[in-house]
């Protein structure tokens, strides 16, 4: 009887059992735009590419695969050679839809607090200066604008900018823009995302003397375990003594100067409790660490609170290509 097999890479129709199989015996790998297998080396950029990738494993044929742990798709260990144990079941399930394995432990008690979130302000848009000198083939500085200035004068009341207010996102192969929800996986496709805002095209922006201070945008992405969530703010040459980082239990602040009067600042709606007490930064060459202790066992499908879409994401359920 024909049967399909179920190892990655393979899944060939087959009634031999003994006939060889050729397979991946790893997870797939997906991070910040590389695509891969665990199991082997290789890493291409396109989802086409991935699917040709040469299975690096020969053995038999299996409608029984082993199910594989999930894979770390960001942090220090992401891609790393390990050995693929098989996930057990949840020991207890509560009734709101947690899993917990092995042992349950009893959580910390967190009060909630009463005071409400302060509103998100944004700051103000930033405007070319009216008696601003643009060179003909200046490009519009604006996120997903891509006009270019072809010389004469400037008509302002005709203009139409649409832009990217929100700085990128890339996080576990997805790519977007923080001001919009879009998703996409190529980055061809990212950057074809339209516009969500429209305003005047920036095309030399305002004159800033050498003392003043920028304040820039900084990517940022996250993986979770169990217990904690770690985030990479992907920042170059920060000033480790002036930094500051403040832990809240639904709230995190984050003051980064660098190098060249450069500075980012932000404050993230957390999606999830934590406690602060125990969480811990890192300033490192190109990135600042952060390591946020979990104050429940809830799933974090976002960083932030005000990106939630609903999606439910569960800890544990294993890796599929």
């Amino acid at each position: 009887m024909a049967q399909k097999c179920t190892h990655k890479g393979c899944e060939k129709i087959f009634t031999d059992p003994e006939e060889p199989c050729s397979y991946h015996p790893g997870a797939p790998i997906f991070h910040e735009g590389q695509k891969g297998w665990q199991c082997c080396k290789t890493r291409v950029l396109s989802f086409d590419e991935f699917l040709t990738i040469p299975p690096c494993t020969i053995g038999k044929h299996s409608t029984t695969a082993p199910t594989l742990a999930p894979v770390q798709t960001s942090g220090p260990n992401a891609g790393s050679s390990q050995k693929h144990t098989e996930v057990s079941a949840p020991s207890s399930t509560s009734a709101d839809g947690i899993e917990s394995y092995g042992t349950p432990k009893p959580l910390p008690q967190i009060t909630p607090s009463a005071t409400p979130p302060p509103p998100k302000v944004e700051k103000p848009l930033e405007q070319d200066p009216p008696s601003a000198v643009i060179p003909a083939g200046a490009k519009c500085k604006r996120n997903g604008c891509n006009a270019v200035f072809e010389g004469g004068k400037r008509h302002l009341d005709n203009e139409k900018c649409v832009f990217h207010r929100g700085a990128p996102i890339f996080h576990e192969g997805s790519k977007g823009y923080l001001c919009c929800k879009r998703r996409v996986l190529e980055f061809d496709e990212f950057l074809k995302i339209p516009g969500c805002a429209k305003n005047k095209h920036l095309f030399v922006g305002a004159p800033k003397t050498e003392e003043e201070e920028q304040l820039v945008e900084c990517r940022n992405d996250f993986y979770q375990t169990y217990t904690n969530v770690i985030v990479s703010i992907f920042a170059k040459k920060v000033d480790k003594e002036s930094a500051k980082i403040v832990f809240k239990q639904k709230e995190l602040s984050v003051d980064l100067p660098m190098l060249d009067n450069k500075r980012f600042k932000i404050t993230y709606p957390l999606y999830g409790p934590i406690d602060p007490e125990k969480s811990t930064y890192k300033v490192m060459g190109t990135k600042v660490e952060l390591n946020l202790k979990k104050a429940d066992a809830t799933s974090w499908p976002t960083l932030r609170s005000d990106e939630a879409t609903g999606e439910i994401i569960q800890i544990g359920k294993p890796a599929t290509a």
